[in-house]
């Protein structure tokens, strides 16, 4: 079945281009979804406006993305947490840790799938990790997560028993 792509998908191609797909992809997947029509005689005429609007769309999130892009460049956020004597944690530090961070700390929203993590940080030392905001803009912030001793954390577990606030644990410092 050939349909006319209505936003960009990664896998098929940009809005405005004719492909042939499997009829159930089309019928199941990108007709109920809004990402393309059957291309009709109708249709094809109106790829071209349909193009020009995608790509009017594109640069319009690829000027907001490079101001936060821009923003995060050379960030360097510090956690603290309880690792063991070989340098491992014992718990780790996920993509949602790191996004939560910048959140409080710049006030900047990101998406925590984004982040270029392939697997939680589980390691004391200094990560870079990458953020993918756009398939050519992939600005990087730098991860330090330092150790917290047990007794350090024993303490910060009475005081938090006590009604203190916690120090210790995984998080992030200014």
């Amino acid at each position: 079945m050939k349909v006319l792509l209505l936003r960009d998908h990664d896998k098929l191609g940009k809005a405005g281009d004719v492909k042939n797909v499997a009829d159930g992809y089309a019928r199941n997947f990108l007709l109920p979804r809004g990402l393309a029509v059957i291309a009709t005689g109708g249709a094809l005429k109106q790829a071209e406006t349909i193009r020009k609007a995608e790509e009017k769309r594109r640069a319009k999130l690829f000027a907001e993305a490079q101001a936060v892009a821009n923003q995060l460049t050379g960030i360097t956020l510090t956690f603290h947490a309880l690792a063991g004597e070989t340098g491992k944690l014992y718990g780790s530090i996920t993509a949602n840790d790191i996004a939560e961070a910048i959140r409080r700390e710049k006030g900047i929203e990101v998406d925590k799938r984004k982040l270029d993590l392939r697997e939680p940080l589980r390691s004391i030392g200094t990560h870079t990790v990458p953020i993918r905001l756009a398939a050519e803009l992939v600005p990087s912030v730098t991860v330090i997560i330092e150790p917290v001793t047990e007794a350090a954390a024993d303490a910060a577990t009475e005081a938090a028993a006590a009604g203190a606030p916690a120090a210790g644990g995984a998080q992030p410092t200014a």
